[in-house]
């Protein structure tokens, strides 16, 4: 099943992807980091590396 490409959020690159984790519990996002508001922004949890991986196919970027 291929997954759709979708246009990365305006105001947004692929150099603002950003993985963060929780000081309290480990839990691992990954998002657009917004420098201004310094928050992730279309957020979504990381389980395993492969959702790191589908977040960078979602948007049709080649991970580096």
């Amino acid at each position: 099943m291929k997954q759709s490409v979708i246009q990365i959020p305006e105001g947004y690159t692929e150099q603002d992807i950003k993985v963060e984790s929780s000081t309290c519990t480990g839990e691992k996002t990954i998002g657009f980091y917004d420098k201004h508001d310094k928050k992730l922004h279309y957020s979504e949890l990381v389980r395993t590396p492969r959702d790191i991986d589908a977040f960078y196919a979602k948007y049709g970027i080649l991970k580096k």
